[in-house]
Order: structure tokens, then sequence, then C-alpha cells
């Protein structure tokens, strides 16, 4: 997963987050990448990345909360397990905060319904192996 943080969400936020998960996963050319319909993620800067790094971008139909289930799931949990807890001094101090929470808790330690109760490192090796099998 790539993750970015800034005062606004712009093409430059998203395109950032993309290029941080390219280069920690080295996708293959099958991965599909899901977003919604906000400009930032149809920016054409946004979607050039994607098809660069040879990623096959995909947007639901408008209104349908259900291609999104997980991912709002996922903030839903962000904004209970982190944002709401605390009040952050400075955007570096939220930044250390949201990493620690994303790549040392929720990745590694955290259990997940929807990857059948596996972490998602978890999740990410069992996936690779069988696909390299």
């Amino acid at each position: 997963m790539g993750w970015s943080i800034d005062a606004s969400q712009t093409a430059a936020l998203v395109t950032n987050a993309l290029g941080m998960a390219i280069d920690q996963r080295s996708p293959d050319g099958d991965t599909v990448i899901h977003s919604d319909h906000g400009t930032q993620f149809t920016s054409s800067a946004f979607t050039q990345r994607a098809l660069d790094s040879g990623l096959v971008p995909s947007m639901g139909s408008v209104g349908d909360c259900f291609d999104n289930a997980v991912i709002e799931s996922f903030w839903g949990r962000v904004q209970v397990e982190l944002l709401n807890r605390k009040k952050w001094r400075t955007r570096v101090e939220l930044a250390n905060a949201i990493f620690e929470y994303l790549e040392m808790f929720h990745n590694r330690q955290r259990r997940h319904s929807a990857l059948g109760m596996l972490t998602p490192v978890e999740f990410e090796a069992r996936h690779k192996t069988r696909t390299a099998a």
C-alpha cells in the first residue's frame, strides 16, 4: 500500500501515494487499482503513472457503495482507532502516527475478515506464494 499526506487532496498527493505503492510492491501487469471518481484520481498524472507502471485503473459506477466497501471499512477503522483518539500539533506528527498505524499495526498485526482473518502482510505472502507456483 502507498500513502501520502498533504493539506489538500490533489493529483500530486495521490500520484505520490501510487508511486510509493509501486516502488514497495513492484506489481505485475495484471494488477488492478481501484479508485473513486475524485478529480485527483481522474487526473492525467495519476492515470498516466498507473498505465506507465502496467497497472489497470478501475473505477466503480457513480453512487455504488459496494465496490468501495473494503476501503470505506478501512477508513472507518482508521478514524476510530487513530484519528479520533488525539489531536496532532503538526502535519509531521500526524504523518508519523499514520506511518506507525499503517506500517506497524494495520499491515502486520491487525487481522481482517475480508482477508480470511490474516494480516495484509500474511495475505500478500500467501498470494505471492500461490501465484509463483
